[in-house]
């Protein structure tokens, strides 16, 4: 099969197109035949050594799309649509970066709808995440006000359109002004020119604070983000665009606002005992949104298999903010 591997730690230029034999199916795993991936931050930190140690030779990616082609258990319908999403993929096994891959079964969802799998391939990572962060943490509800902190990455684009799709008032933030027009084409009532310190501009909207806050910045903005959010609102942290993981001088008493809740949602805990099943997400519900014209499709491009070194070059230069796909 054709696979992307990773040749050396540096640039887009080490990754290379190269015959590998197809994955063998083990206990517990299906094999699918990919038809697109999504690109994503992780793959970009992993290719240049700045997520732990790179394995050379290993196929990236960590999200794929396609049709399940084997499944010992017999869980799935061969043929079926699927997605898969972490899993281990590319950290303790190949990813998703080849024609075929295999993934625990925990971590398959089949998709119902006739959506194209180049604009399938958008979704798995994002709105599985944003799900997480938003249903599980947050237990958003219609009629809410979320901030979204750090809008025109991938995730923050999925937390502005699913957002608005559950009937909540979205504020989003972004520190370049030519992106306002396209992140209120995607749904968000009001966006903030971020300058690191957006609590006040927050507040003179809604005085009281917003009712919760999703935080794709990071460090970088948490403590300001806390100080836009309402008595007894809640924040949770999904990214770290800001780079910083770590806090300084954080004061319990100044920074952390009274009855205000804090918690982190990592995407992977997806298919893993601490997460509920991935057929309690609302994916399919997404795919099908999208699909109608329903729900905003945040693809930003989308590029052949042999154009992958483009692909990442587009990814770190920013040319555009959604998501990126890659066509099999």
């Amino acid at each position: 099969m054709k696979a992307v591997t990773i040749t050396a730690i540096g640039g887009p230029d080490v990754l290379q197109l190269d015959e590998r034999p197809e994955p063998k199916v083990k206990e517990g795993e299906v094999k699918i035949k990919v038809k697109a991936f999504g690109l994503n931050r992780a793959d970009i930190y992993y290719r240049s050594g700045n997520m732990g140690t790179t394995e050379i030779g290993r196929i990236p990616g960590i999200e794929a799309v396609g049709e399940l082609v084997a499944d010992p258990s017999g869980t799935f319908s061969l043929g079926q649509k699927v997605v898969t999403v972490m899993g281990g993929m590319m950290l303790a096994r190949d990813g998703g970066y080849a024609e075929y891959v295999t993934a625990p079964l925990n971590n398959v969802l089949a998709i119902d709808s006739d959506i194209a799998f180049s604009r399938l391939a958008s979704l798995p990572q994002s709105y599985l995440t944003i799900w997480g962060a938003l249903d599980l943490n947050l237990h958003i509800q219609s009629g809410e006000s979320l901030l979204v902190r750090g809008a025109t990455s991938a995730a923050g684009l999925a937390a502005v359109t699913y957002a608005k799709a559950r009937g909540l008032t979205v504020i989003a933030t972004t520190r370049d002004t030519t992106r306002q027009k396209r992140l209120k084409e995607l749904g968000a009532d009001y966006v903030l020119i971020d300058d690191g310190a957006i609590a006040e501009q927050v507040r003179s909207i809604f005085p009281d604070g917003v009712d919760k806050a999703i935080e794709v910045v990071g460090a970088a903005t948490l403590k300001d983000s806390m100080q836009a959010i309402k008595n007894r609102g809640e924040v949770v942290v999904i990214g770290l665009l800001g780079g910083s993981t770590t806090l300084e001088q954080f004061n319990l008493l100044g920074d952390l606002p009274n009855s205000v809740k804090l918690s982190f949602f990592g995407s992977g805990t997806l298919g893993s005992p601490d997460t509920p099943p991935l057929n309690d997400s609302p994916l399919n519900w997404i795919a099908q949104q999208v699909h109608l014209g329903r729900m905003p499709d945040i693809t930003v491009e989308v590029f052949p298999f042999e154009n992958i070194r483009k692909a990442h070059a587009h990814m770190e230069d920013n040319r555009a903010f959604g998501k990126r796909v890659v066509t099999v």
